[in-house]
């Protein structure tokens, strides 16, 4: 997927996927089109987004663009997160160590789980009376 260093990678997390591309850069992030302090709205998701970057030590190397859709801003800051791992890790394999001791490879594969009938939710029963 590289071409003219260019890194492409996909990142999922619950209902969310991002499509992330990394070209050498100043350090700017724009996610759908907005810089990413402008689409997040909480710092706290920002920190978390950029952690893979700050581990590497290539926050101010690589410009990243992102196209992220489904689920909510926590779903999407994961997705995003994994994203960038991932197209840290075509841009140098040496990356791999810092990101794996860290968790930052693994997919975190919870999904909400699914209604069954008889139920109120996935696992919510119906209050019992007894009377």
């Amino acid at each position: 997927m590289a071409e003219k260093n260019k890194y492409t990678a996909i990142g999922r997390r619950k209902r969310s996927v991002a499509k992330v591309t990394l070209t050498p850069g100043k350090g700017s992030i724009t996610v759908n089109g907005k810089d990413v302090n402008e689409y997040m709205p909480y710092s706290t998701l920002v920190m978390d987004l950029v952690q893979p970057l700050e581990l590497t030590e290539s926050k101010d190397k690589y410009d990243i663009d992102v196209v992220v859709k489904g689920g909510g801003f926590s779903g999407q800051t994961g997705a995003i997160r994994l994203g960038i791992t991932r197209a840290l890790l075509l841009a140098n394999a040496e990356n791999r160590p810092v990101l794996k001791a860290n968790g930052m490879i693994t997919r975190d594969a919870r999904i909400k789980e699914r209604k069954k009938y008889g139920l109120k939710k996935a696992r919510r029963a119906p209050q019992f009376s007894k009377r």
